[in-house]
């Protein structure tokens, strides 16, 4: 009925989002009724005068004629009311604590296995569950610790396969290069080391993402700010305008990927804008990282899927203007490891703003 929807909604909005509330919620209320329904139960049904069978009380009245007040806690005694008033929240107040106590209890293995299952994307390698607490918790940590066994394995025959992959394709490049350099015809003997180091650098960018880019390093708290510097540094050694702005404080960070996601962000700012603005927003909850270039930016609806794997906007072959379309991908998927997450934007005036936002709560 379109009646109830506010007053639905308005229940929903009143009861816990959570497992543990929930259950504390029900607890607490089963208690409540029961005292309550208990004490009526105990006054409607209180005898009159000793001996009088259980039922309403007779209507009685004074030497005087005046009637008498009914039996009842409101017309018993002060120390009664006080002493039985006391005995109720006492044993209130108990059950109350306990119901919270077993509501604590009760979800503690489900908030147990949502920790672990967002620390799963995380970290593959993480220690598993223990398997204990009831038949249905010790039934959900063994299927997810068969699961996470499961994906251990498919990223250890997917390792072995990259690796299997780069060594096939990596020796006949090796042979062309060594063929190379016997042409005679120096024209020629260029343009085929430049369709080799093409090919190299693809093949490169692809095995990269296929085996994870850096799913095994160690963290490690690093100086965030320093590596910016230095990497800024070496992009104008190669002749590049890159500029740094902001500070930042230490970050629990893998090194060589973070690295390598900062080297794609600049690197295509570079190569579509012509130059690169680095800037750091440091906050108590996260570090953020833009990286802007003046570039002729992206239409709206290109935004987001500029980070699908091999995606370009542009059509062209030539890694030179089009590339290979992982960069972004492959920064993208760093950042999440991170537990943040990349955002693109046209910059006022013209440009792409690229954000890398790194949550410091997040390990």
């Amino acid at each position: 009925m379109p009646s109830l929807s506010p007053l639905r909604a308005a229940v929903q909005r009143c009861v816990p989002d959570t497992l543990f509330g929930r259950l504390a919620l029900l607890l607490i209320a089963a208690v409540i009724v029961s005292h309550v329904l208990a004490l009526t139960l105990m006054f409607e049904l209180r005898p009159a005068h000793p001996g009088h069978p259980p039922g309403p009380p007779p209507h009685a009245v004074a030497a005087d004629g005046r009637p008498l007040p009914p039996p009842g806690l409101w017309n018993a005694p002060p120390s009664l009311q006080l002493g039985l008033l006391l005995d109720i929240s006492v044993r209130l107040t108990a059950l109350v604590a306990a119901a919270w106590w077993a509501a604590r209890w009760l979800s503690r293995p489900m908030r147990r296995l949502a920790t672990a299952a967002q620390e799963l994307g995380r970290d593959i390698h993480r220690i598993p569950l223990p398997e204990d607490g009831t038949l249905e918790c010790r039934d959900a940590s063994r299927v997810f610790n068969q699961m996470q066994a499961r994906i251990r394995q498919q990223l250890a025959e997917r390792d072995r396969f990259v690796a299997a992959v780069s060594h096939d394709l990596r020796t006949p490049l090796t042979r062309l290069r060594l063929r190379t350099e016997s042409l005679g015809d120096a024209h020629a003997q260029r343009l085929f080391r430049r369709d080799i180091a093409e090919m190299d650098a693809m093949i490169a960018s692809t095995l990269d993402y296929l085996r994870g880019v850096a799913g095994v390093e160690a963290w490690v708290h690093l100086d965030v700010q320093a590596l910016v510097d230095s990497m800024a540094d070496d992009q104008v050694a190669m002749g590049h305008s890159v500029t740094v702005a902001g500070r930042a404080a230490p970050l629990r960070v893998q090194v060589v990927a973070l690295r390598r996601c900062l080297d794609n962000l600049v690197g295509n700012a570079v190569r579509y804008g012509g130059s690169a603005e680095v800037t750091l927003h440091d906050a108590a909850d996260a570090l953020t990282i833009e990286v802007r270039d003046h570039g002729p930016g992206l239409p709206p609806e290109e935004l987001n899927r500029v980070m699908e794997p091999f995606y370009r906007v542009e059509a062209s072959r030539n890694r030179q203007s089009g590339g290979v379309g992982l960069g972004l991908t492959i920064a993208s998927d760093i950042v999440r490891r991170h537990g943040g997450h990349l955002a693109l934007r046209n910059a006022e005036g013209g440009g792409l703003v690229v954000a890398a936002v790194f949550p410091r709560s997040a390990f």
